[in-house]
């Protein structure tokens, strides 16, 4: 019985994260998220006794996955590479940018503009996200690390928006190539 209690929580906390993005925070019931899940809408309150507990759930699922992504990069031998390499996942999901925009962009930017703390879940994940990229560039000896961390998800952010208003995906393609290129011009010394 435990397991399957927690498989439904697992697919709850999924379905919530898929739902939200694709439908917005507003927009989401409890019950679309239990059809997706596939779980009675009777059994979501045992789980969780708010949309926003679920809201949160999602949030900390996105950061879940961030870890996991930026984990997997650690194999590669560069700082360099690792940030091409996570230029290559977001290249991967620009389909899902033009109809959706970022996942976490866009929850992000929704829950800024309430005042009942689920905010900070959003800030976290962005938060998280940064950190790890100014890791990379800190690695690559600039001295300037933070601000080009900040620089490169701010374009992601940025093309990410403009990508879903024109649903472009080639929008976002070409960008992440300049910064890409952008990525290789950079040299240690130009940062000290």
């Amino acid at each position: 019985m435990a397991r399957t209690q927690v498989g439904k929580r697992e697919r709850l906390v999924t379905a919530a994260a898929r739902v939200l993005y694709e439908q917005g925070v507003e927009k989401t019931t409890i019950a679309d998220i239990a059809r997706t899940a596939e779980v009675p809408v009777g059994n979501v309150y045992y789980y969780f006794k708010t949309k926003d507990q679920l809201v949160e759930a999602a949030m900390e699922e996105q950061a879940r996955a961030l870890r996991t992504m930026t984990d997997a990069f650690e194999g590669f031998a560069t700082p360099q590479e690792r940030l091409k390499a996570l230029l290559g996942g977001w290249a991967e999901q620009r389909e899902q940018a033009a109809r959706f925009g970022c996942p976490t962009g866009s929850m992000s930017s929704e829950l800024g503009k309430r005042d009942d703390g689920l905010h900070r879940s959003a800030a976290t994940v962005m938060g998280l996200l940064v950190e790890w990229v100014e890791r990379q560039f800190t690695l690559m000896g600039r001295a300037d690390a933070r601000e080009l961390a900040v620089s490169l998800v701010a374009s992601y952010q940025g093309i990410s928006l403009l990508t879903n208003v024109f649903a472009d995906p080639e929008l976002m393609a070409a960008q992440l190539r300049r910064l890409e290129d952008w990525i290789d011009g950079l040299d240690a010394a130009e940062g000290a």
